[in-house]
């Protein structure tokens, strides 16, 4: 899932979420009549939850990236991998994986992390011919995400690549919950009278907070299923009768 120096950028201190005040239904109301592009357009028309929805109500897809690097201006995404669940469930016969012919050119640095080469490429679809097939997984379902502004900000520069526009929509993301949940400013301070570290919010270190198993990271399908099961290890944990409404995880 993480490429390089990602893996730093979940360790620090301050995560930046969207506004969670938005009127996500609203916005989709709004974002249906101004879209052009047909999937994009049947995306929005499938509406979203409203915030009251009990989290255990929610259909959910988890979404990960491998990239050519950190800046989706300068790179693009090289695979996508998407597994959909429910606070309850992973539905492992729903999970897609797609290799994608990068629009950047493939560097050494993210091919020795995400092991994806160059003959893996070469015969690879392009984002576009993927496209609706992956905005149609997303319908009607809340989007979840490990440092989410990978996911969101490489999704929404693709898009404006190759159907000038944009797509927004609520996310959870588990590292942000997290930090929610193990950087409390009562638990920071009394690390810091400790001298302890501040904990770390990097997958793989957050599942093992709740027993979850080692996985290999790097795959955009298995980094995926790691989010799912991570997310309902902190559901199960935090919000154990799941009644709480969704707008107390997404952003």
């Amino acid at each position: 899932m993480f490429y390089l120096d990602k893996k730093a950028l979940q360790d620090q201190p301050n995560v930046r979420t969207l506004n969670k005040n938005v009127d996500w239904p609203a916005e989709f109301a709004k974002r249906n009549k101004s879209a052009r592009y047909p999937a994009l357009k049947e995306y929005y028309a499938q509406g979203v939850v409203s915030p009251e929805t009990p989290i255990s109500e929610v259909p959910l897809v988890a979404l990960d990236f491998e990239t050519t690097g950190l800046n989706p201006k300068t790179d693009s995404i090289v695979s996508i991998g998407l597994v959909a669940l429910t606070a309850q469930r992973i539905r492992c016969k729903e999970a897609h994986h797609w290799i994608i012919k990068p629009d950047t050119e493939l560097k050494t640095k993210s091919v020795v992390i995400h092991g994806i080469t160059h003959s893996d490429v070469a015969s690879a679809p392009s984002f576009n011919s993927v496209l609706d097939a992956l905005l149609q997984h997303l319908q009607g379902k809340i989007v979840v995400a490990h440092h989410k502004d990978i996911e969101t900000r490489f999704l929404n520069a693709a898009l404006k690549h190759y159907i000038n526009e944009e797509i927004v929509f609520p996310c959870i993301d588990t590292m942000a919950l997290e930090a929610r949940f193990s950087r409390t400013l009562k638990r920071t301070f009394l690390r810091s009278l400790l001298g302890q570290k501040t904990p770390s919010i990097r997958l793989t270190d957050c599942r093992a907070r709740y027993n979850l198993p080692y996985y290999r990271q790097h795959n955009a399908l298995t980094d995926a299923l790691a989010c799912a099961e991570l997310l309902q290890a902190q559901i199960a944990t935090h919000y154990p009768e799941q009644a709480a409404p969704i707008s107390a995880i997404w952003c």
